[in-house]
């Protein structure tokens, strides 16, 4: 048995001080103010002056992922390293149905590539790229596998069209299922693209050709197809406030929404894509980065639970692979890390400078995400009976995040130079210490997650 002593234990409705009894792979028990008797041969772990929280989830992930003419820098093995080492214990990768395939056949494609070595719990998402009624009959299938939330695109050759998107939505209801979706207009985007052709490499058509209209437009767009569907659906990595007002307008309609946003939404803007040379490549994602007072309008919905979660989008290309479009920005692979440094950044830029408490950060980095996507009280929660998942962070300590010393195998940090006030010093993963100071103790110890419906 392992027992955390002395720590603030962090909760999404109080923080207080305690102890933290583990046997084996889970929770013993919960003592607020301390445990008056220890066992004898404990193992004891002393965590005055540090808060502990839940082992954080990241349910947006893209690991080993074909695209873009290219593979992610980060497979399984080197992704859920990096995840683990920033404190996130539980994963939740996108798999994908690719054209001519049953969702089953794309469900078993990323079991294979977890095999490659994982080194926290995971579940997958599946994306549905194709429609027919072979696959409608399919979503049960994946329900009962512990399968319980999808994908959809608007934009990108995985796209579905308006009708098929209804008929999804629609289907997922009845078996109980729900999915986020990437919302960004695709016939906008193209007629920009088609305007900016003859820009070449210069990287600030990036954003130029995917205004924040276009993604306003698709998340209204989709909402109002939910709205006649009468089903649940979550807007993935929502980038700006005008966006955010769609979802406002569905929520006064009376409609479940749930928002995710991401760290790099929060901290950097569309500024970076106008750096000299090709240096603003490695910040091509999808959606864009935006303007100052979408990052300050996303940090005040947080605080105000108008965002449930707030996921990486990790997707990690080298700036060899970013050069792919070099001559053509539309070839930039988009997407780049962040899966191990957004329990720090959220805790530095978030409840350091007082823009969100505590107990939000673990609302949406723990328990909301935990409940959304069929894992709770399993995970998520600081509890007798859940996982033993603990970060323990030590609020007094700073560094600097650097590429030098990430643990991804991608060759920047998007957020270099950035001092982090606040640094997780341990990880637990089902009661086995997993990473200490950033580097990973135990690897391949992760678990498949069959997941429950969500929770509204």
């Amino acid at each position: 048995m392992k027992l955390i002593k002395n720590g603030k234990i962090v909760t999404s409705s109080e923080i207080f001080t305690g102890d933290i009894l583990i046997e084996g792979e889970k929770i013993k028990s919960v003592v607020k103010g301390g445990l008056k008797d220890i066992p004898e041969n404990i193992e004891l772990i002393d965590a005055t002056g540090k808060l502990i929280f839940p082992g954080f989830i990241d349910a947006h992930t893209h690991f080993d992922l074909h695209v873009a003419g290219t593979v992610t820098c980060d497979d399984f093995y080197s992704g859920t390293k990096a995840a683990v080492s920033g404190g996130t214990t539980t994963i939740i990768d996108f798999g994908t149905q690719y054209h001519g395939e049953t969702l089953e056949e794309g469900l078993q494609n990323w079991l294979k590539k977890a095999e490659a070595g994982v080194s926290c719990d995971y579940g997958i998402h599946m994306s549905i790229t194709e429609w027919n009624e072979k696959i409608s009959d399919e979503c049960q299938k994946m329900m009962d596998e512990g399968v319980t939330t999808f994908k959809l695109y608007m934009t990108y050759d995985t796209k579905l069209n308006d009708k098929t998107i209804y008929q999804v939505l629609k289907r997922l209801k009845e078996v109980g299922g729900i999915t986020g979706v990437h919302c960004e207009n695709d016939g906008l985007i193209a007629a920009l693209q088609e305007e900016y052709k003859n820009s070449g490499g210069d990287v600030s058509c990036h954003y130029k050709t995917r205004p924040a209209a276009a993604e306003a437009e698709a998340i209204g767009r989709l909402l109002h197809f939910a709205e006649v569907a009468d089903a649940p659906v979550i807007d993935v990595h929502l980038t700006c406030e005008e966006g955010l007002n769609e979802i406002r307008a569905a929520r006064a309609r009376g409609q479940a929404v749930y928002a995710e946003t991401c760290p790099q939404y929060l901290t950097m803007t569309k500024d970076l894509y106008d750096l000299p040379g090709f240096e603003g490549a490695r910040y091509v994602i999808s959606p864009p980065l935006r303007e100052k007072s979408d990052n300050e309008a996303l940090w005040k919905a947080l605080a105000d639970g108008e965002i449930q979660t707030v996921s990486t989008d990790h997707c990690s290309f080298t700036l060899k692979q970013k050069e792919l479009g070099k001559n053509d920005f539309r070839k930039i692979p988009g997407g780049m890390p962040g899966v191990e440094t957004r329990g720090e950044v959220i805790y530095s830029e978030g409840v350091a400078k007082k823009r969100i408490t505590l107990e939000k950060m673990c609302e949406v980095l723990c328990e909301n995400p935990a409940k959304l996507y069929g894992l709770y009280p399993r995970k998520g929660i600081i509890s007798e009976g859940s996982d033993a998942d603990i970060v323990i962070l030590n609020p007094e300590r700073s560094k600097i995040i650097t590429a030098s010393e990430q643990v991804s195998k991608c060759d920047y940090a998007p957020l270099e130079g950035m001092k982090i006030n606040g640094v997780i010093e341990k990880v637990f993963l089902r009661g086995e210490l997993a990473a200490e100071e950033g580097k990973v103790i135990k690897e391949n110890c992760g678990k498949f997650l069959k997941r429950k419906k969500f929770l509204s």
